[in-house]
């Protein structure tokens, strides 16, 4: 396994839509062995394969993150909201794509994924609460799509240009 560098926003990859994976090759699978050590490494709770620069629809997620409680990663291909709440939560959210920035995000308190696993096998589970959010917050990576995107375009604008003059700095160092 390997930690893989993740791409800072504002970064055309981070807004492209991900293509379905056809077959999980083996190195599709070792993909998803590196996203989660790039993960934990982070340190985060998901990733997404456009946030390392491969365009495919892969997530990797375990939001057991308490003291004493066992890690539960999930690797997800291809993975689909097939149902959604109408109960709303609010979660403020981050992402390891625009480092050090977190607001508040409104989005379905329950949902129901459908996925593949990195066997091969179909998967579906519900998911609430952090689990819920991070799910969706990983599917709309391979959309295309970011937590600040559900902001106003003024909080946008301003975290953009921070993200912009951070990759300056990390430029020059």
């Amino acid at each position: 396994m390997s930690i893989r560098p993740i791409l800072i926003h504002p970064d055309p990859r981070l807004k492209t839509v991900a293509d379905p994976v056809s077959d999980i090759t083996a190195e599709l699978q070792k993909l998803a062995e590196d996203m989660l050590e790039t993960m934990y490494d982070a340190p985060g709770i998901g990733l997404a394969a456009p946030q390392i620069g491969v365009l495919s629809r892969l997530i990797v997620m375990d939001c057991a993150k308490d003291e004493g409680v066992r890690p539960k990663p999930f690797a997800m291909f291809n993975p689909e909201v097939v149902w959604a709440s109408d109960d709303r939560n609010i979660h403020e959210e981050g992402c390891l794509s625009i480092p050090e920035t977190y607001a508040e995000v409104t989005r379905p308190a329950e949902v129901i994924v459908r996925w593949t696993d990195p066997s091969g096998d179909p998967k579906e589970d519900k998911f609430t609460g952090l689990w819920a959010t991070c799910v969706q917050h990983e599917i709309d990576h391979l959309e295309g799509k970011l937590f600040i995107d559900y902001l106003k375009p003024l909080k946008r604008q301003l975290i953009t240009r921070k993200m912009v003059k951070l990759k300056r700095e990390r430029g020059r160092a």
